[in-house]
């Protein structure tokens, strides 16, 4: 057992023939927090303790991050949901809340779609369904370190996932050298970052979010210049029944559960308390 930022992880073989990471912690209605590019489970700060005050918090590491295995086949959207799945098998979890961040909100729209059955409520933010022309030009700029394996500019580069605000705080370098050992430190761990950078770019759930049937909530930042509110809202319209909240002002980046954790964490929770679950969660 190892911690980070105080949170107790643990390891388990899956299904799909890998060992994950995860975090396990709290009581209640399962809710599993599926992570973004590059991050491990400790960049869920703040929210994860908020969330697990009242439910079951579930987080884990994608393949080849962390302490959790890189396994075998490619790492697209569709087989990141399946490791989520086989996650929830392994933790005798039938169904939760879902809530996905950046990269974890492309897999989450995958598990509602490919396993719907797990899926109680779906939570995104920093959300997409296919990338438009802006976000290539933006993503594509902080995709090229990991490609070439320079890991200090991948690491400065993930600045544009936070606010004027935040980076221009004078206590910023610190929180920036306390924040940075959650992100990959190695080239094996580079080169899986740089997988995960192809599954953002070919992910494209465009003609069948229409199928998701779980009650949705999207989250939109307005300062979120990685997965601008214009894309946020486009996957809100094409799932049916799909609800929006917008977070306004200072801090609302891409890194939304950060900067704007107590607003995030009341929009979920309202969100699950009006969703719960009606069959038992567990296996």
């Amino acid at each position: 057992m190892t911690s980070t930022q105080s949170t107790t992880t643990q390891t388990v073989d899956v299904s799909t023939g890998v060992r994950l990471e995860y975090s396990d912690v709290g009581v209640g209605e399962p809710v599993l927090l599926i992570m973004g590019a590059a991050g491990s489970l400790g960049v869920w700060g703040p929210l994860e303790p908020a969330v697990s005050a009242h439910r079951r918090a579930l987080s884990y590491d994608h393949r080849g991050i962390g302490a959790s295995s890189r396994g075998g086949g490619e790492i697209t959207t569709a087989s990141l949901a399946d490791d989520a799945a086989a996650l929830l098998d392994a933790r005798g979890i039938a169904t939760a809340h879902v809530l996905g961040w950046s990269l974890g909100s492309a897999v989450a729209q995958e598990l509602a779609l490919r396993h719907p059955d797990r899926v109680v409520s779906l939570g995104l933010y920093g959300t997409w369904a296919r990338l438009d022309g802006f976000q290539t030009a933006v993503l594509g700029a902080m995709r090229h370190a990991w490609d070439t394996g320079d890991l200090e500019s991948a690491l400065g580069a993930l600045g544009l996932c936070f606010s004027a605000r935040m980076l221009n705080a004078p206590d910023f370098q610190q929180q920036l050298e306390s924040f940075l050992p959650l992100f990959p430190q190695t080239t094996d761990q580079a080169r899986v970052v740089a997988e995960q950078w192809e599954a953002v770019f070919a992910h494209d759930t465009t003609d069948r979010l229409a199928s998701v049937a779980a009650p949705t909530l999207v989250i939109s930042g307005e300062e979120d210049l990685v997965t601008p509110r214009s894309r946020c809202e486009a996957v809100a319209r094409a799932i049916p029944g799909a609800e929006i909240v917008h977070l306004d002002g200072p801090g609302s980046a891409h890194a939304l559960h950060l900067e704007r954790t107590d607003e995030v964490a009341a929009a979920v929770t309202s969100f699950w308390d009006r969703h719960p679950l009606t069959d038992g969660s567990l296996r």
